[in-house]
């Protein structure tokens, strides 16, 4: 394993972070800490409790898991793309390096730049809601998993798209709408019999309901069936990755 080429791969990237702390770290934390004000305030004032939490409390992790899931997917989908835009892959595909080295270094500092991000609001959101955390690890577990498999998933997305504007149509219109269908505001027993049998079918339901069992102890769908979920699509990823670079698409030409 070449340490120094993952080190290297991974120092640049999180550089630019710091480059653009704005854009990687405020932003995504204003725009979650306007959430909290506007639908914890004006909804919340109409919807008292779910599951015997307040609404505010109760859509913490929600939009914890919306902000890793977004910034997760942009942040490693433009780390790949740009390179491939400029023509600098070629320059690291042509170093003494592994597509493993590769993608640990590009997606280990996508996937850090994702859990600061989830700890920041986190941070955030204690200071509009009081917040319960039963079970920091299995917290931290979903919060790890979550990441590295978006960002998986971005890493993909960046390789597939072909121009600027196709990295941001599956954010837009796939995963966006599945996040708020996925239970972000509100608790899927909610709805009628037949949209919650629609619901299941929806992967972002297991993240959101996992996630927030660590937090309220309260699940729409069991807890082992979210972490089998989200681990599956975390292997599902790594196998499309390993494809990638065994046969060379989009990368060789």
């Amino acid at each position: 394993m070449n340490y120094q080429a993952i080190r290297s791969i991974y120092k640049f990237e999180m550089a630019r972070m710091f480059r653009t702390v704005v854009q990687s770290i405020v932003a995504p934390v204003l725009s979650t800490s306007l959430y909290f004000v506007i639908f914890g305030a004006v909804i919340g004032s109409r919807i008292a409790e779910i599951d015997g939490v307040s609404y505010g409390a109760f859509i913490v992790p929600g939009l914890i898991m919306l902000a890793i899931m977004t910034e997760s997917i942009s942040n490693s989908s433009f780390a790949i793309y740009f390179p491939r835009f400029t023509g600098t892959i070629f320059e690291v595909l042509s170093a003494p390096v592994s597509y493993v080295e590769v993608v640990i270094g590009y997606v280990g500092a996508a996937a850090t730049k994702s859990v600061i991000v989830g700890l920041i609001i986190f941070a955030t959101a204690n200071f509009f809601v009081d917040i319960k955390l039963a079970h920091p690890f299995v917290m931290l577990l979903f919060l790890v998993l979550t990441s590295v498999s978006f960002c998986l998933f971005g890493f993909i997305l960046g390789i597939w798209a072909d121009g600027w504007e196709k990295l941001t149509i599956v954010p837009v219109l796939v995963i966006m709408p599945l996040t708020f269908l996925g239970g972000t505001f509100y608790s899927i027993s909610m709805l009628p019999e037949v949209w919650q049998t629609i619901s299941l079918f929806n992967p972002v339901v297991y993240l959101i309901s996992g996630f927030r069992w660590s937090f309220y102890e309260n699940a729409d769908v069991s807890v082992w069936l979210s972490i089998a979920t989200t681990v599956g699509f975390l292997l599902l990823c790594l196998l499309i990755v390993r494809w990638i670079f065994k046969t060379g698409y989009k990368l060789r030409s």
